[in-house]
């Protein structure tokens, strides 16, 4: 066992940055993405978004490495949503996501700032480096 403190700020879109996450699709999204990372022990501490990407505040235990959380919690999520509401369109993920490392002192603010999304994006008031839409491959400057 390990003593661990790792907290990330993730966000991804959806394909083509698509209003593909309504109210009935986030109903079922969100607590499909807290149970999958929960069952890989991981701690959700955040989760929210707008009709065309998501933020989530978590913590991934270092035994896995944070592209395979990504993978896993994008693919299963897209084939749930698909299984379960086959009325709707296709939904899926783009490609790649954004990551961002938090001290321990900056969780509460993220955990806000990500709770708070709807309202962010409706006040034009977002923190632009966390909403990009260019996911590839963008290191630090």
């Amino acid at each position: 066992m390990a003593l661990w403190r790792l907290y990330y700020h993730l966000v991804w879109g959806t394909k083509n940055r698509q209003h593909l996450i309504d109210n009935q699709r986030e109903a079922k999204l969100y607590p499909y993405i807290v149970s999958k990372a929960d069952s890989l022990n991981c701690i959700i501490h955040a989760i929210n978004g707008t009709e065309n990407h998501i933020h989530l505040v978590v913590s991934i235990p270092p035994k896995i490495a944070i592209a395979d959380f990504v993978k896993r919690i994008k693919g299963s999520s897209s084939h749930y949503l698909n299984q379960n509401l086959p009325d709707l369109p296709k939904f899926s993920w783009q490609e790649g996501y954004g990551v961002f490392s938090l001290g321990r002192k900056q969780l509460d603010t993220a955990i806000i700032y990500v709770e708070k999304q709807k309202i962010h994006h409706q006040e034009r008031t977002m923190i632009t480096g966390l909403e990009t839409t260019d996911f590839h491959d963008n290191p630090p400057r």
